[in-house]
């Protein structure tokens, strides 16, 4: 693990694993680099796989006195490639970290290869908006009663119980000054405009069932995206990695494998 310093002097952690064409990974909103156990294995039995904490999150710093954005995670992103010594990656953003996939795209396309969307949305007025009961699951993650109520968003409830260590790797961490920043950023997205404009091969993956981010959205980033793929795996939840396995990893890897950098 490794640690590279922010234009800010904020010090953003990161590490890497396995061989092969660089893939950068995107937490999802107030989540660290843990999200990907048992993912990033996979995933590096075919690339050099790059996980990093946002800042407010993990390993990173978590300055708290101004606001966060989207396109302040994609400058430390970049520090994280320069410090990696990686040139061009593969991008692959989960939930908020699909809308940093978003702007990553806008603001460096000569720095990515594929890009998978997975369990995201567009943001701005033309998300299909979560339900007022969900949006409160989201707000009460850091409390002992809103546990249960994101495990039920990500997970069907025998897989969740079956799997308790995934659940709480999943769980908002760090200051909650730093996760209500990071709700700001991830609200204050909106990547309609940017989509269309978007020119590398893209992967759009969604669960059937996701409450917390709807399948909609998913529709919507896929006719958005020119000659964007879209796969909605039956059955899934917001967790559809995890609970999908093999099958959405397996999607995920042939995808990048017909696109090499």
């Amino acid at each position: 693990m490794s640690h590279v310093t922010a234009a800010d002097g904020t010090r953003i952690w990161y590490d890497v694993l396995g061989e092969g064409d660089p893939l950068l990974l995107f937490n999802g909103q107030s989540l660290d680099h843990e999200m990907w156990d048992g993912v990033r294995e996979a995933l590096a039995e075919e690339h050099r796989v790059v996980r990093m904490d946002f800042r407010g999150t993990g390993g990173s710093d978590a300055p708290l006195g101004k606001p966060y954005s989207l396109e302040l995670f994609v400058d430390d992103a970049l520090s994280v490639l320069d410090g990696a010594g990686i040139g061009r990656a593969h991008v692959y953003g989960f939930s908020m970290g699909g809308k940093v996939a978003q702007r990553f795209a806008e603001r460096a396309p000569e720095r990515l290869g594929a890009l998978v969307l997975g369990a995201t949305a567009p943001g701005g007025g033309h998300e299909v908006e979560r339900s007022r009961e969900a949006t409160l699951a989201l707000r009460q993650a850091s409390t002992p009663a809103g546990r249960d109520k994101i495990a039920e968003l990500f997970y069907s409830p025998d897989w969740a119980a079956a799997h308790p260590d995934t659940v709480t790797r999943i769980l908002p961490r760090g200051p909650l000054r730093a996760q209500r920043l990071h709700y700001d950023a991830s609200l204050g997205h909106d990547g309609w405009d940017l989509l269309p404009s978007i020119g590398a091969p893209a992967l759009v993956v969604h669960g059937e069932d996701d409450e917390l981010t709807p399948a909609g959205n998913a529709e919507l980033l896929a006719a958005r995206i020119p000659g964007a793929k879209l796969l909605v795996l039956p059955g899934l939840r917001h967790g559809y990695l995890h609970e999908g396995g093999a099958e959405a990893t397996g999607e995920v890897l042939d995808f990048l494998a017909a696109h090499p950098l």
